[in-house]
């Protein structure tokens, strides 16, 4: 495996095989490669991606909103299971669980571009919209599917026009909201117990903590927030805190820390460690995720 620097990002990219089907072995190919675009738009991020990697349930602090350019995807999101194919237009809300699998194995590819949730209040704060701001996770829709398209090369062009960027991100948002939002929150309500813990972990991911003391401030037995916290959340008390901790390091890359830094300060054991959880959830090492929003 192996990175290279592109034009306009970074990517990351890689392809592993099994011995040969002629020796009684099955073949086992991985393809993973990421482009992370430099962004000229601030409270803006944009990544290319061609995978056949499944993501385990994760969940952002943007909001995303990208188009499906090849292959097939099956997802796990606050509305149940969902399918998106090549020219479908998919989105996620901002701490929404949500995971992601290619159909049949087969690599599939998207854009995407995730927005600072600041960013997105106050494009539309003159606009009248009811309730929380919650998208669904796929649209079949070619209006939308063309306003992605042209507000993500606007975002990686450090030349565009900036009324022509501030015109398309506010159609685009515009357009989302006005046909695709849902009514609800973007997280289904936890039960107390299971939300006391939710607050522990949100408050302070960096810092250590145990099984026995969630349960403890929750006021449950161990088992009973364990089986309660993944049927409510969609994973488990430690697969959360992890995620936590990397959505933590993404901030702090982006404030301009080292990874190395980024690693003690979300409370990762060491640098190996938090890489890896990285890589899983946002598909690019946190060097490379660096370099391209520097």
């Amino acid at each position: 495996m192996h990175a290279r620097q592109g034009i306009h990002g970074f990517s990351h990219h890689g392809l592993e095989a099994g011995r040969s089907k002629d020796m009684g072995i099955i073949v086992v190919n991985r393809m993973h490669r990421v482009d992370q675009h430099r962004s000229g738009i601030p409270g803006i991020e944009a990544m290319t991606l061609f995978s056949n990697h499944a993501f385990p349930r994760h969940s952002h602090d943007q909001f995303g909103i990208g188009i499906m350019t090849s292959g097939a995807q099956r997802s796990w999101s606050v509305i149940g299971q969902v399918e998106s194919e090549a020219g479908d237009v998919i989105m996620v809300n901002p701490g929404e669980m949500h995971d992601g699998t290619p159909v049949d194995g087969v690599a599939r590819g998207w854009r995407i571009l995730y927005l600072d949730p600041t960013l997105v209040a106050r494009e539309i704060a003159d606009e009248t919209i009811d309730g929380e701001l919650v998208v669904r996770p796929v649209a079949r829709d070619p209006q939308l599917a063309r306003h992605v398209v042209r507000l993500f090369a606007l975002v990686e062009n450090p030349a565009a026009d900036r009324v022509a960027s501030e015109e398309s991100l506010l159609r685009c948002l515009m357009h989302v909201f006005g046909r695709h939002g849902v009514h609800g929150p973007s997280t289904a309500s936890a039960s107390p117990p299971v939300l006391k813990a939710i607050r522990r972990l949100d408050a302070a991911p960096e810092v250590p903590t145990s099984l026995t003391e969630l349960a403890a401030l929750s006021g449950v037995s161990r088992f009973q927030l364990l089986r309660g916290f993944a049927r409510e959340v969609g994973t488990t008390p430690h697969a959360y805190l992890v995620q936590r901790r990397v959505r933590l390091v993404r901030r702090l890359l982006t404030a301009g820390r080292s990874p190395a830094d980024a690693a003690v300060l979300a409370g990762f054991a060491d640098q190996s460690h938090m890489t890896r959880a990285f890589v899983r959830q946002f598909g690019i090492t946190p060097g490379r995720y660096r370099a391209a929003i520097a």
